[in-house]
């Protein structure tokens, strides 16, 4: 690779996993991107996903690629857009408050663009717990259930204690000072007393969405 270059795409990735290729944007180039996509372009027989994309580099790859699949929410692009045809168990994405939105639905389009049914479950947060036994019939229909939830963090736990499938819990950068971004909710998920709780890093509801789309996906 020449040292001016931006990218070595892994384009076998779907052939060789079964899942496709990931290109994490925060932190490229707006020009980069759109080099990315250029390269994507020409191969309309592999799915590309494009995560932590902001307004610019949105527009730099839908410049390139206009018929892409984009959640402006998520930060989220996928081109081709078509999903996959659903299999599997169904993952279920529950967010804790509405400020978690961006990253629950991170994972609940991951999920889906990897096929796998996924419903999403917003502000179930514990300052209301009645909101969450509400809901309590679809977790426990669920193969994953993705907690994302900031502050305490305590959300994961909670649904582990009521749900007989694995919970992946996701921290994210919300909360006020002594959060620590992310820090204590991350903590809160690592020590929680329910088995059968997965964490992952703060913030990655794509992370959180392929893991979940792995553990709902049909077996044999």
């Amino acid at each position: 690779m020449a040292d001016d270059d931006v990218a070595d795409l892994d384009l076998g990735r779907g052939a060789r996993r079964g899942y496709p290729e990931a290109v994490y944007c925060e932190g490229k180039s707006v020009e980069a991107c759109a080099e990315i996509a250029l390269r994507v372009s020409v191969r309309a027989d592999v799915v590309t996903i494009f995560t932590r994309a902001d307004a610019d580099r949105a527009a730099a790859i839908l410049a390139v690629l206009p018929d892409a699949f984009h959640d402006p929410v998520a930060r989220l692009l996928v081109w081709p857009a078509r999903q996959p045809e659903a299999s599997g168990e169904l993952v279920v994405v529950a967010c804790a408050g509405t400020s978690d939105l961006p990253v629950a639905r991170e994972a609940l389009l991951t999920a889906r663009h990897l096929g796998r049914r996924a419903e999403l479950v917003v502000d179930v947060g514990i300052a209301g717990l009645h909101r969450t036994l509400n809901r309590l019939e679809l977790f426990r229909s669920a193969g994953v259930v993705v907690v994302v939830a900031g502050m305490d963090g305590a959300l994961p736990g909670l649904i582990a204690g009521l749900v007989a499938c694995p919970v992946v819990a996701v921290p994210t950068s919300v909360g006020y000072g002594a959060a620590f971004g992310g820090i204590a909710p991350l903590l809160t998920m690592l020590n929680a007393c329910a088995p059968g709780v997965g964490v992952v890093n703060i913030d990655n509801g794509y992370g959180a969405g392929h893991l979940a789309a792995q553990i709902a996906a049909p077996r044999g």
